[in-house]
C-alpha cells in the first residue's frame, strides 16, 4: 500500500538542531510544509554530499514555507558530532533527527532490517501532515535536492488551485493543465 496521501503516523524523536538537542514529533510537521530526507547513517560517504545540497539550497526551501529534516538511524548524539566534524554537514542549519529505534523508517517504510538502517527516501508533507510525495531509491545512489525543491512546489501548486495538475518538468511559474473531456487524446 502506498504512503501518499496518508497522513505521518505519530512519533517522538530527538533532533540535534542549531547547536541543541531539541524534541520532533508528528505534530511539528503540521502547520507548514515538511521536507523529510531519509539517509542511512551519519559518517557515510553520500550522506554528507546529500546534507551540504540541502544546506545550500536551505534558503530556497524556507522561502516556500517547509522545513527540512534529515533522518538517519543514528542517535542525536551522533548527530552532534557528525555536524561538529564534517564541513559538509556544519552546513545545517535544519533539524538532524536521529531514529536509533527504527520508528520512522519502519513508519515510512524504508528500514532496512538486515542492515538496520534507512534505505533513501524523501517525503514531502502538506501543512495537514499528509504524504504527498515520495520518492525511494537505492542507497548508492544520492539525491539531487533542486527535483525536491521543484516537487514541493508543485505540490504547494496543486494543493492552492484544485482541479489544475502540473505537467511533466513544471517549475514554478509554468503553465499547468486543467483536466477535462476536451483535452482526452489531444495532448
Amino acid at each position: 500500500m502506498s504512503l501518499i496521501n496518508t497522513e505521518v503516523k505519530p512519533f517522538k524523536a530527538t533532533a540535534f538542531h542549531n547547536g541543541k538537542f531539541v524534541p520532533v514529533s508528528n505534530e511539528d510537521l503540521k502547520g507548514k510544509w515538511s521536507v523529510l530526507i531519509f539517509m542511512p547513517a551519519a559518517f557515510t560517504f553520500n550522506c554528507p554530499t546529500e546534507v551540504e545540497d540541502a544546506a545550500d539550497n536551505y534558503a530556497e526551501f524556507q522561502k516556500a514555507g517547509a522545513e527540512v529534516y534529515i533522518v538517519t538511524t543514528d542517535t542525536h548524539f551522533s548527530h552532534k558530532v557528525w555536524h561538529e566534524t564534517s564541513p559538509a554537514v556544519g552546513k545545517a542549519q535544519f533539524p538532524l533527527v536521529g531514529d536509533p529505534t527504527h520508528t520512522l523508517t519502519r513508519a515510512f517504510d524504508i528500514h532496512i532490517d538486515e542492515e538496520g538502517l534507512a534505505l533513501r527516501g524523501t517525503f514531502i508533507i502538506d501543512p495537514q501532515g499528509v504524504i504527498k510525495t515520495m520518492e525511494v531509491h537505492d542507497n548508492a545512489i544520492a539525491r539531487d535536492v533542486k527535483e525536491t525543491l521543484r516537487k514541493l512546489k508543485a505540490a504547494q501548486f496543486v494543493a492552492s488551485h484544485p482541479g489544475e495538475v502540473c505537467p511533466a518538468k513544471w517549475q514554478e511559474g509554468a503553465n499547468t493543465i486543467k483536466p477535462s473531456l476536451d483535452l482526452v487524446g489531444k495532448i
